[in-house]
């Protein structure tokens, strides 16, 4: 008898209101079979994923079936088979900063041992083993005594695939694992799912880059405007159609390049930065002038979430360095470079309520603010709504965020971002989660705002990622630089 889990769904949909999200599909989910599920930003994807771990709930409708196979039997209530299930994904990994859930990495995987969100019983010493042996495989043993919070995005994401393997899963759900990791963890993550292949552990995985996918995948779905356009085995024509970029919905338009004045507008020196007592950043020297590119890369936890928000003005700079921003003596709040900067990285996609509507959120990148005190004026709404439409995202402006796909909150944070017309973007994984055409839109934008006379300081893992007028790169191992920053 198999210790795996197959799924049968059957004329399923899903809707939120008036928004229909799955449409009448049926799929079927075999053990041994390994799947890769494609398509673009709100195409239903992550819902798709939440519906079969048992997150959410199909929309009543009397022809509606969600069969889980398991151990011989056909059960027809999720819960009776969760447990068996792991789910990982950007939702998943977001509730520990929204709940502040800041336990240490070892225990954060010792609760997928036991099945629970947070940790409910001591840990025993063969408990230990089997942590040390699964960071240990992810080559993140070193981050075991660390507080989830203090890790970078990139290491939490593999602190929560340990605890998603811990489980011993009959059924693996992964919604853009490798999003926010560096080249070598990509790489050893995909050969941990290949190296899995032997087994006949059942997987769905989700990604938007087609060099993501792992070789041993099976079998290929792919969604589009909720409805299954196609489920079988996976064939290179099938794979080619599945990622093939789309024509994008309109390019930005690149202003002639103008003559810059190199004013300075962002300089640290000797900057070191600590977190909960961790030292993540140390002895950083570097300015940002008007008209820069800087690109800051790094393997996971070099430091680059935690120098973008230094920048930001998230963290202090310890006693023996300094930042210093332009306009910004003593006696000026930080809120006035806030109004001239845009910052665009995961957490802020976490700190909006989740029953905020779109407009307002874009609303609120005027007051650099997450969240209003107040309602938006007329003439803010305007404001925003241009934003939106700039973007191609007028038609979300009344949905709330939790209506949102992952990729199309990201657009949104964009919309936010431009909304007052910054000087400065800074971009901390900016393109993680979306589809192709989007990601080839917005590099488009960023591009328009260096022409423009604006200055850009992001963080990326991907090469194809640096925006074409990158003018300075800076690399980081450990909170160091790994060699002196310099022109390209």
């Amino acid at each position: 008898m198999t210790r795996y889990l197959g799924v049968d769904l059957r004329q399923v949909s899903l809707a939120y209101g008036e928004l229909a999200v799955l449409r009448q599909l049926s799929w079927q989910i075999k053990p041994g079979q390994r799947w890769v599920l494609a398509g673009g930003n709100g195409a239903g994807k992550t819902q798709l994923l939440k519906l079969i771990a048992g997150d959410v709930w199909p929309s009543p409708d009397d022809r509606a079936q969600r069969i889980y196979d398991w151990q011989g039997q056909q059960l027809d209530q999720p819960l009776l088979v969760k447990e068996h299930i792991s789910y990982l994904g950007p939702e998943r990994q977001d509730r520990y900063e929204r709940y502040d859930w800041n336990f240490t990495a070892a225990a954060v995987v010792g609760t997928g041992l036991y099945r629970s969100d947070i940790p409910l019983d001591r840990l025993t010493a063969a408990d230990r083993v089997q942590i040390t042996r699964l960071l240990t495989q992810l080559h993140i043993a070193h981050l075991s005594r660390r507080r989830f919070l203090t890790l970078s995005y990139g290491e939490r994401r593999l602190v929560l695939l340990a605890r998603a393997l811990a489980a011993r899963p009959a059924l693996l759900l992964l919604d853009e694992v490798c999003s926010g990791l560096d080249t070598g963890h990509r790489q050893r993550l995909l050969q941990r799912l290949d190296a899995g292949a032997r087994s006949h552990l059942p997987w769905v995985y989700t990604t938007h880059h087609v060099q993501d996918m792992p070789r041993s995948a099976t079998h290929l779905a792919v969604l589009r405007d909720g409805r299954l356009l196609q489920a079988g085995k996976l064939t290179a024509a099938a794979l080619q159609r599945a990622f093939a970029a789309p024509v994008v919905r309109g390019k930005a338009r690149a202003p002639a390049p103008k003559p810059i004045k190199a004013e300075p507008l962002l300089q640290l020196r000797k900057a070191s930065v600590y977190v909960e007592g961790t030292r993540l950043l140390q002895g950083l020297t570097f300015t940002v002038n008007a008209g820069d590119c800087w690109v800051v890369h790094g393997g996971n936890g070099a430091g680059k979430s935690t120098l973008l928000r230094t920048l930001y003005g998230d963290y202090p700079v310890a006693v023996g360095g300094s930042i210093t921003r332009a306009g910004i003596e003593p006696g000026v709040p930080l809120a006035e470079f806030r109004l001239w900067t845009s910052l665009i990285a995961p957490q802020l996609q976490t700190d909006h309520g989740q029953y905020e509507t779109v407009l307002e959120v874009v609303g609120s990148g005027l007051h650099a603010s997450v969240g209003l005190n107040e309602p938006l004026t007329p003439a803010e709404r305007r404001r925003a709504l241009a934003a939106l439409r700039e973007l191609g995202l007028q038609g979300l402006a009344g949905r709330n965020l939790r209506q949102l796909s992952y990729g199309q909150l990201r657009r949104v944070l964009f919309a936010r971002a431009f909304v007052k017309k910054p000087r400065l973007l800074l971009l901390d994984e900016p393109y993680a989660g979306v589809d192709t055409a989007t990601r080839t839109d917005l590099m488009d934008r960023v591009d328009a705002h260096l022409s423009a006379g604006g200055a850009v300081v992001i963080a990326t893992h991907y090469r194809a990622e640096w925006p074409s007028a990158t003018s300075h790169n800076l690399e980081l191992s450990g909170g160091r630089p790994l060699r002196p920053s310099h022109d390209l």
